[in-house]
């Protein structure tokens, strides 16, 4: 009985792999190994960053919400306890985007929070 060999199914398996790897460095697209070990790394960074993103965004939303604060003479974790006592439930997204595009609604926002804090 005669062997069976791999050629169609192994060329169709490196297509996919090399195909998937264009736009890496070197011989890391055109090598079928070396594009199979990096493309590997590739997926587990982009199963990590996905994560990672939601890290680095609500980080820089944090940042710009205390720049704005502290343009309004309070520091973000007073600001943030202000904001938890006078019951106002605006989320880090929103108060960032008021920071950066409606000082004036953002200001209105922090002396609400000022005044819970005096209470």
């Amino acid at each position: 009985m005669p062997r069976v060999k791999t050629g169609t199914v192994r060329r169709k398996r490196h297509k996919k792999v090399l195909k998937a790897a264009r736009g890496f460095f070197q011989g890391r697209r055109k090598h079928f190994r070396k594009a199979k070990e990096q493309l590997e790394r590739s997926l587990v960074y982009a199963y990590r960053d996905r994560r990672q993103k939601k890290r680095d965004i609500r980080q820089l939303w944090i940042v710009r919400i205390n720049a704005a604060c502290r343009l309004n003479d309070i520091s973000y974790s007073r600001f943030i306890n202000g904001l938890h006592l006078s019951g106002i439930e605006l989320d880090r997204k929103i108060l960032a985007d008021m920071a950066m595009n409606d000082a004036a609604a953002f200001t209105v926002v922090v002396v609400a929070a000022k005044a819970a804090l005096v209470k």
